[in-house]
This record gives structure tokens, C-alpha cells and sequence, in this order.
């Protein structure tokens, strides 16, 4: 066996450890996330405390993803990562410390998670860039499977562990977890840094620090500028990401509302359950994916997800059945992967390779928007506008509550059914609007004007 070989088996079982330190980490962050988000409930019991944590732990680690890519590129990963962990788990500990010693406040946790989510932006682009300096290109795609299964982990594994705990506990031990793990791929990383090699060249991009800010910013205003002249010049692309915010605003409003209409009648041990559930639904569909690709009709796949998951959201909002409810999650994100790959592959068709990376970019963030903006603003409407309506002597009690109930958080329970409606509507909207059509026709090579060798083309 060649001395290459060699090497490479070596790297490969440090991948291995590497990963297993990032498994371990997600379902620590998966708990701490999960128990935040009962623990402020039970402490307020308003949807606008939940909703305001969830922006404050998701909107850092947006903002400063593109930041912390540069940033990857340019300095030693592996002690990015091991900063990107240490100095997330200081927001963690302040906040043990605040529940340990004081009476915390609702706005002392939104501080120390936003402190936690500025830094785990550095970790996500180092870790994935990690992987690349490590294996080969044989390895790529089996460590990218690795990597997501290490991802999901926080969502398949960590709802039924937290709910589990909190009914023998409380958030302390789930806080104390997250930390410990924090503690366990830190050591990881600092125990194998010394033992592999640090980024390619990094004598020669060390070099391209000095002017750092000034070309990060450079860089990053020329890509923006470029991707928004690339969307207006692209009716298609732009009306699609248009509608996709728009679903990711749906999306946002239930993920972040759920666990407070469920916990009103149920405990946390039975929430994590429910929300381990859609994640075993997105998990099965994609596995269904990969063994039969989508290799056609992406629109018309995209609005059938769409439209079936809009019908599971209305079916969510509209019950207070447990075993209902596992039913309709379950199926709801079943469709999500459908939905996912369908516009994925379609833009990955649609837009030019060597432009790629910078539309993607511009497209996250615009799909991103709509989580901003569901997790700033669906627990205000919850509260202030759709709760009230379904009280025991709110305005639709006598109507509309007749069908779904009345009391505390039903409110919440419309909000997901109009969520759901709204969503079948955008799946009409993608499968009628012409523009976002005529993409599909471009890679098939279909003329638009619908001539003859249209007319014979396969579809």
C-alpha cells in the first residue's frame, strides 16, 4: 500500500472523529434549543417570547454566515472552529448561571443565544471546508451524507431526549449537556489539529490578510450587485425565490409556533415526540428520493409538494389530537424534500455554473428573509391578533371555534390553518405563473413561443 493511501486512511479515521465530536454537539445543541424554547413558554406563556428567542438564535448565524465563508478561506479552520465552539458555549454558561443564581428575564436569554449564534457562524463554513483539506474527492460524497446525518441528529434525536429529561427535570441539565458537548469537540479538535495538516497554502493566503476587511466587503458587495442585476434580468428566478420566501415564512411561523399550541395541552415529553416525528418524515422522504430521482416536471412536482403540505398545515392547526397531530406532521414534512429538490435541481439547471456561487448566495438570503421575518413577527400576531379571536368570548369563539376549538393558543391554531391555505395558494401561483414555466422549457431546450418542434418536444 502506497504511502498516499496510507495518509489517506489516516485523515479519513480523523474525518471520523471530527464528525462524531460535530453528532455529538448537534444533539447537545438540539437539546438546549428544544428546552429554551418550552422553558420560555412555561415562563411567560406568551407566543412573542418563543418567537423573539428564535430570531435572536437564527438571525447572527444568517447575517454573518457569508462573513465567517471568507473568513474560512483565510485563516487556520480548525482554529476557527475550535474558537466558533468555545466562545458560543460563554453565551451557554451565562445563561446557566443567570438561571442557577438569579431570576432570569426574556430578554437576558435572547441576549446570551444571539452571543451563541454569532460564533457558531464560524464554525459551519470551517467544519465543511475542514472536510475538504482532510479526504479525497472519493470520500466527498459519502462524508456529505455523513455530515447531514450528523445535522439531523438535533432534529430526529434531541426533541425526544429534551422532552424526555424536561419531565424528570429541568432546562439546567439540558443547558449543561449542550455545554459538556461543546467541551467534548473542543477537545477533539485541539486534541487532532497538531496531528493534520492546517489549509493548503495557508503561508500564501496569510498573506492576503492585510487588506482583510476591505476585500471582504469588496467582495461581498460586487457578488450582491451582480446577483440582484442577474435576478432583475431573470423574471423566472426572481418570481420563484419571491414565492419561496414567501413559503419560508409559513414554514418559520409553524416551526416556531407548534411547541406552544401543543404544550397547552399536552407535556413536553409528548411535544418532542411530535416534533421527532416530522423529522423521521422529511428523513424517509429523502431516502425515498435518492433511490427514485425527480428527473422531470420539477414545477409540477413543486406544486404538488406544496399543495399537499398546505393541506397537512391546515390539518395541524385544525386539531388538538395527539395522535392526529403525529399523523399530519409526519406527512407534512414528508412532502418538504419534494418540494426542496424539485427547486433546487431547478435552479442548479437554470442558472449558469460559473455564476452559481454568487446566486446562491443572494438566494438564501432571500429564502431567509422569510424566517426573519416569522420569527420577528409570528408570535406578535399570535398573541395580539389571532388568540384573542378564539377565546371563550373572542369574535369567531361561536363560529370558527366551533370547528377548532377555543381556550388558550387556538388562535394559533388559525394562524396554521390560514399558513396552510396560503400555501396551496402558492402552489397555484408556481404552477400558473408563466415565467417561472418557461425556466423548465430553457433546459429542455423547448421553444417559448410553443411552435412545432415545441409541440413535439418530451416533457
Amino acid at each position: 500500500m502506497s504511502s498516499r493511501n496510507v495518509d489517506e486512511k489516516k485523515n479519513y479515521r480523523r474525518f471520523l472523529i471530527i464528525w462524531a465530536g460535530q453528532m455529538v454537539a448537534s444533539i447537545g445543541s438540539g437539546i438546549s434549543s428544544f428546552g429554551l424554547g418550552v422553558y420560555v413558554f412555561q415562563l411567560t406563556q406568551r407566543a412573542t417570547d418563543v418567537s423573539m428567542v428564535t430570531l435572536c438564535a437564527f438571525l447572527p448565524s444568517v447575517l454573518l454566515s457569508p462573513m465567517a465563508g471568507v473568513l474560512a478561506d483565510r485563516f487556520d479552520r480548525r482554529l476557527l472552529m475550535i474558537l466558533g465552539d468555545s466562545l458560543s458555549a460563554i453565551g451557554l454558561i451565562i445563561m446557566l448561571a443567570l438561571i442557577q443564581f438569579s431570576t432570569i428575564s426574556v430578554w437576558q436569554i435572547c441576549v446570551c443565544v444571539a452571543f451563541s449564534s454569532l460564533f457558531v457562524s464560524l464554525l459551519s463554513p470551517a467544519y465543511k471546508a475542514t472536510i475538504t483539506d482532510m479526504i479525497g474527492e472519493n470520500e466527498y460524497s459519502k462524508a456529505s451524507g455523513m455530515i447531514q446525518l450528523a445535522s439531523s441528529a438535533q432534529f430526529l434525536l434531541a426533541p425526544v431526549i429534551a422532552g424526555f429529561l424536561l419531565s424528570l427535570t429541568d432546562i439546567r441539565l439540558l443547558l449543561l449537556i449542550d455545554i459538556l458537548t461543546l467541551v467534548v469537540t473542543v477537545s477533539i479538535i485541539v486534541f487532532i489539529r497538531k496531528s493534520i495538516n492546517a489549509i493548503k497554502n495557508l503561508d500564501a493566503i496569510k498573506k492576503k490578510t492585510i487588506g482583510l476587511w476591505s476585500d471582504l466587503w469588496s467582495d461581498l458587495w460586487s457578488d450582491f450587485i451582480a446577483g440582484i442585476k442577474y435576478l432583475l434580468a431573470n423574471k423566472g428566478i426572481l418570481m420563484l425565490m419571491i414565492l419561496i420566501s414567501a413559503l419560508t415564512f409559513y414554514v418559520g411561523t409553524l416551526q416556531t409556533l407548534i411547541s406552544p399550541m401543543i404544550l397547552v395541552f399536552a407535556d413536553s415529553s409528548v411535544l418532542g415526540v411530535i416534533m421527532s416525528t416530522g423529522a423521521i418524515g422529511m428523513l424517509i422522504s429523502s431516502i425515498a428520493l435518492g433511490a427514485v430521482s425527480i428527473n422531470k416536471n420539477y414545477v409540477r412536482w413543486a406544486s404538488i409538494g406544496l399543495g399537499v403540505g398546505g393541506f397537512f398545515i391546515t390539518m395541524i392547526g385544525g386539531t388538538t389530537s395527539v395522535v392526529a397531530l403525529i399523523i399530519f406532521v409526519f406527512l407534512y414534512f414528508a412532502t418538504l424534500p419534494f418540494v426542496n429538490t424539485s427547486i433546487e435541481v431547478l435552479m442548479r439547471k437554470t442558472v449558469p455554473n460559473e455564476t452559481q456561487g454568487r446566486i446562491w448566495g443572494l438566494l438564501s438570503l432571500i429564502s431567509q428573509f422569510g424566517y426573519i421575518l416569522a420569527y420577528g413577527f409570528s408570535g406578535l400576531l399570535a398573541d395580539n391578533v389571532f388568540n384573542p379571536l378564539l377565546t371563550e368570548n373572542g369574535i369567531l369563539a361561536s363560529s370558527v371555534g366551533r370547528v377548532i376549538g377555543v381556550g388558550q393558543m387556538r388562535g394559533v391554531g388559525l394562524m396554521f390553518v390560514v399558513c396552510g391555505l396560503s400555501v396551496t395558494v402558492l402552489a397555484i401561483a408556481i404552477s400558473r405563473i408563466k415565467s417561472i414555466r418557461n425556466l423548465e422549457l430553457k433546459f429542455l431546450k423547448v421553444p417559448l413561443n410553443g411552435g412545432a418542434e415545441g409541440r413535439s418536444a418530451k416533457i
